[in-house]
This record gives structure tokens, C-alpha cells and sequence, in this order.
């Protein structure tokens, strides 16, 4: 069983302090809308590695490369604006500490800033992200938004996403785990889309999370 320090939007600050350094997990999920230093810090308090996707009010990382070390954009050297050492899965389907992740990022667009997706252009990059996994399930589909009508708002900018019924039939998680709706101190109870288990992870949350990858 994987351990996992998931968190999304708001700053735990016993965390931010390091007054829970004796925190055992395997992994670190961040859900988006989070400082990037806030991460890096978690990286480092645990020391175990950080998969994260954006969130709306977070920097714009499309179209950044590796190659020899360096960061491009455009072919040309540039500082990446994410978390040092961090795993952008945005758009990908990553193997961290033993779990099969997918992740989507972004809101519905409701200013025109970045990580902002029409509802037409998410299902497009929800389809691509299918077309990555090969057919595979994964453990943990993670995402900035939720699925429109699970656990979303009715207010436009925190709509969920239509295309992410389709995208959880189609990579059968056993976990969707996103953020962007702030419960404001309210308890938040799972719901169920599909047999996948959706929890909202704003805040920060310790979770033992089964994974599909067969050890070596």
C-alpha cells in the first residue's frame, strides 16, 4: 500500500512550520493552486517525491522541454517556473513510488487565464491523456477540477469538467483526487462515479492509496 501526502489551494500551515516532520508517506500529490515553494518545502520535509498538476491561479508550464540538464521553451534556455524537482503531469501518465498517475489540470475558463480549458478543449486533452495510457487503468487520476455534477458548484467558474466521466470509464481509477472547491471548514463526504472513489482534496490529507504496479 502506497502512503501519500495529498494536498490542494490551501497552505496547511503545520506543514509550512515543519511541525509534522515525523510524517511517513511514500509520495507527495499536489492538486494545484498551491505556491510552488510550498511544494519544494514538502519535498523536502518528507523527502519523497512531488506529482502535481496546476490549478487556475497557477503559473502557465506549457511548453517547456528537457534536454542535457536545461529547460527550453521554445527551444530557447529559460528558468521552469514549477517546483524544483517536482513531476508535472498535466496532460501525462507518470509511475511514482510504485502508483500509475494521470493527471489533468486546469479550471473551467471563466477569465481567460492560464490553466484555463473550455469545456471542448479539456475533453480534447482528456482523449490524448487516454490515448497515453494504452489501454492501462491507473491507481490515481488527479486533477485541479472535479467532473461537472461531482462534487463541483453551480457558480461558472467552479463548473467541473463534462469530459471526466468519460475519461474515469475509460481509465477505470480507483482514485480521483482533486481540489478547487474549498469546503470552508465543512465536511466533504467521498462520492462514487463509476466504481472510482472522488475526494476532494483541498487542504492537506495522509491516504493509503493500492496500487496497480507489480513490484520487481
Amino acid at each position: 500500500m502506497v502512503r501519500a501526502l495529498v494536498v490542494a489551494d490551501e497552505v496547511d500551515e503545520s506543514l509550512w512550520c515543519g511541525r509534522q516532520v515525523d510524517l511517513a508517506v511514500d509520495v507527495v500529490l499536489g492538486a494545484g493552486d498551491l505556491p510552488f515553494g510550498y511544494l519544494e518545502h514538502l519535498a523536502d520535509l518528507v523527502d519523497v517525491p512531488v506529482v502535481f498538476v496546476p490549478g487556475n491561479h497557477d503559473p502557465d508550464l506549457t511548453g517547456f522541454t528537457r534536454h542535457r540538464g536545461l529547460s527550453l521553451r521554445g527551444g530557447i534556455p529559460t528558468s521552469w517556473p514549477g517546483p524544483a524537482g517536482g513531476i508535472d503531469a498535466d496532460g501525462r501518465v507518470v509511475t511514482v513510488a510504485g502508483l500509475r498517475i494521470a493527471g489533468l489540470g486546469g479550471s473551467v475558463c471563466y477569465n481567460g487565464g492560464p490553466n484555463q480549458w473550455t469545456q471542448r478543449a479539456q475533453a480534447r486533452r482528456s482523449r490524448r491523456l487516454v490515448r497515453r495510457a494504452r489501454g492501462r487503468p491507473v491507481d490515481v487520476l488527479l486533477t485541479h477540477s472535479p467532473p461537472r455534477g461531482v462534487g463541483d458548484r453551480e457558480d461558472p467558474p467552479h463548473h467541473g469538467f463534462d469530459c471526466l466521466h468519460e475519461t474515469v470509464h475509460r481509465l477505470r481509477p480507483r482514485w480521483l483526487l482533486h481540489g478547487h472547491i474549498h469546503p470552508h471548514g465543512e465536511a466533504v463526504a467521498d462520492r462514487r462515479l463509476d466504481g472510482t472513489t472522488v475526494r476532494n482534496v483541498v487542504g492537506s490529507h495522509v491516504l493509503e492509496l493500492g496500487s496497480l504496479v507489480q513490484p520487481a
